[in-house]
């Protein structure tokens, strides 16, 4: 394994590229499923954003930083704190895939979310009688057994190995 302070090169390069790709896309799944397919998130499904959304500057830092070359800890740097926003982002996903499972207790304000503009050509009271908030402990859908959390956690948990292959691996 190499140190922090070994120079960066095109795996460092090529690693930050990948993923301020892949957690954009992620993330952008996880926007498309809600404006363009209607699955309104729930509190824990918000809170699973956030490491993307901070991850995607700083990985598009990470290859700014490499393709200039700037100081190799810099980069590598960038790589380690992507690795660690993956952990936490695989921390939120087993956190909400286990109250969707039942194996844990949820928030008690997790249907605390807003409610969708779109009146659907009903009145607001209407639309409102109509709304159901969402629920942490229910997965919104699953594909191939999996719910979104659970997705999640398995996008995390990859992308994390990347960022800290990439980080201390051999440029």
């Amino acid at each position: 394994m190499t140190s922090i302070a070994s120079p960066a090169g095109r795996l460092q390069t090529l690693t930050a590229l990948f993923l301020t790709v892949a957690m954009a896309a992620v993330v952008g799944t996880a926007l498309g499923f809600e404006h363009i397919g209607g699955y309104i998130p729930c509190k824990l499904c918000l809170e699973q954003r956030i490491p993307y959304y901070a991850g995607v500057p700083l990985m598009a830092l990470a290859a700014l930083s490499s393709t200039l070359h700037w100081p190799a800890w810099v980069t590598r740097g960038l790589l380690v704190v992507g690795g660690l926003l993956m952990a936490w982002g695989l921390f939120l996903g087993v956190k909400h895939a286990g109250v969707e499972w039942g194996w844990w207790a949820g928030p008690t304000d997790c249907g605390a979310v807003a409610a969708p503009v779109d009146t659907g050509g009903k009145g607001v009271l209407d639309a409102l009688n109509t709304f159901v908030p969402p629920a942490c402990d229910t997965a919104a859908l699953r594909v191939l057994g999996l719910s979104f959390a659970g997705w999640n956690v398995i996008a995390s948990l990859a992308l994390a190995a990347i960022a800290f292959r990439g980080a201390f691996g051999k440029g």
